[in-house]
């Protein structure tokens, strides 16, 4: 299937020259130096990747505000099933206007219920518009309706072009398929069914030779806090296919019950992650980075190590209190601010985007990739890189790269106070609702989502 025109997209001389000759867009440049230019001097750190290689994330409204699942926790609102999908066309007008506001490679989630529940062959129009317009679509998904109807998936891959998507899975969630997962109380219960779906990913990889970045999502309450440990070690023993992990704290927002939201700090949750990977919070911390407020986010990129038989092993790709990551992953930064590989379809643009770095900065990576392969080598093997080299090497060991997101919504009452204000005015997580900009949080907690829904009503009466 990999040769098939609407698999893989092949670009032309004159695409891969103009890669070559600039690997990061002049468009995301000055919308990065736009973005670093509005944050507040206090968030200008190293840690801040806002301005320096992300500009936030976009999400879509009206998609499919219908869902087949009845969670316990939930951002729409109560007449969410009622209300008719948006028209193909409005939607496309909606990533028009977020397009600005992402740049090239921008992430667009395509999102509001359960997407999946739409016309198949719309929501394939859909993906492809948004790759037309050089976003990355991610599908947001409970994923299942790819256990419920087979080939779906594969059929977004082939003819859509969805390259990302994330899955749903915790025991907030009811409706599931199967009684076993439905009722399910305690997350380390749920392994299989994650199980499930990191063999029908990599099924379909196989299947279609084309390259899937997959994320899983997680609501954490007070109730199932005890259970990310467990799924940590879940995901370090699946970074082959999960590469991004997002834990959502839950707002008391939409159909949540009432007193579910709340009641989870930054802290507790990532005092958890770190008790999953079996490593201290202080080094997470120091690997921890900003897109925007640190109050709304914070996320860790790194490296999974796995040595066959051994418990894998997670280290942040730039740790604040080494020198040899600040020196070279922010010299990087600080050349190649913007660049992504995420949405080259093909070998040849991939190679044309490296070789391309490789020319504009050549002292720099003659100095900065053999001293950080070997820092990486040597941190794999305990101090010796030659034991970490021999075991990738052999097959022995393999290296996967993992992301680990918290992302902390607000509730109405947060949104009032000089701090909810304060995250509220850095956000960098937008809907275009009938035509203007909004925050997530503002479209949950102050009844815009349910605005909207109500003209979509009156519209279609």
């Amino acid at each position: 299937m990999a040769s098939n025109a609407e698999v893989m997209r092949r670009s032309s001389w004159r695409e891969l020259w103009r890669v070559f000759r600039h690997p990061v867009r002049d468009e995301s440049r000055a919308l990065l130096a736009a973005n670093w230019q509005r944050l507040p001097g206090a968030l200008k750190t190293p840690r801040q990747m806002l301005g320096r290689q992300g500009n936030g994330c976009g999400a879509t409204i009206g998609a499919m505000p219908r869902c087949d699942f009845a969670c316990r926790g939930c951002y729409l609102g109560d007449g969410a099933n009622r209300v008719p999908a948006a028209s193909l066309e409005e939607l496309k007008a909606q990533i028009r206007a977020l397009r600005p506001v992402l740049g090239p490679a921008g992430n667009l989630q395509l999102t509001d219920g359960e997407v999946t529940l739409r016309d198949t062959d719309e929501v394939i129009e859909l993906l492809r518009y948004a790759r037309s317009l050089e976003l990355i679509p991610m599908l947001m998904t409970h994923g299942d309706s790819f256990r419920r109807r087979p080939g779906l998936l594969e059929r977004l891959i082939v003819d859509g072009g969805l390259r990302e998507i994330s899955i749903h899975v915790d025991t907030t969630q009811r409706g599931r398929k199967g009684a076993e997962w439905s009722r399910a109380e305690r997350e380390e219960t749920l392994n299989p069914l994650r199980d499930e779906f990191a063999h029908m990913l990599r099924d379909v990889i196989t299947r279609t030779g084309i390259r899937i970045r997959s994320a899983t999502t997680m609501t954490v309450t007070r109730d199932n806090l005890d259970g990310v440990p467990d799924v940590m070690r879940w995901l370090l023993r699946n970074a082959d296919v999960f590469h991004l992990v997002s834990f959502q704290p839950i707002a008391q927002v939409g159909r949540t019950e009432e007193g579910f939201g709340g009641g989870v700090t930054a802290d507790d949750l990532w005092a958890r992650i770190a008790e999953g990977m079996a490593s201290d919070d202080d080094r997470l911390q120091r690997g921890a980075k900003w897109l925007g407020h640190p109050a709304c986010n914070r996320f860790v990129h790194g490296f999974v190590y796995a040595v066959r038989g051994a418990t894998p092993q997670f280290y942040p790709i730039r740790d604040d209190a080494d020198a040899t990551d600040r020196e070279i992953v922010d010299g990087f930064l600080a050349r190649f601010g913007g660049i992504s590989f995420r949405a080259d379809d093909d070998a040849g643009t991939r190679i044309a985007r490296m070789l391309g770095v490789a020319r504009s900065a050549p002292g720099f990576l003659a100095h900065a990739v053999p001293q950080f392969a070997v820092h990486w080598l040597k941190r794999f093997g305990k101090g010796n890189p030659w034991r970490a080299a021999r075991a990738l090497a052999s097959g022995h060991a393999r290296v996967q790269g993992l992301a680990i997101v918290s992302h902390h919504f607000m509730s109405a009452s947060e949104l009032g106070t000089p701090l909810g204000q304060e995250r509220l005015s850095q956000c960098v997580f937008h809907l275009s609702v009938n035509g203007e900009l909004r925050s997530m949080c503002e479209v949950n907690a102050l009844g815009i989502r349910e605005q909207y829904y109500a003209l979509s009503m009156a519209a279609a009466r």
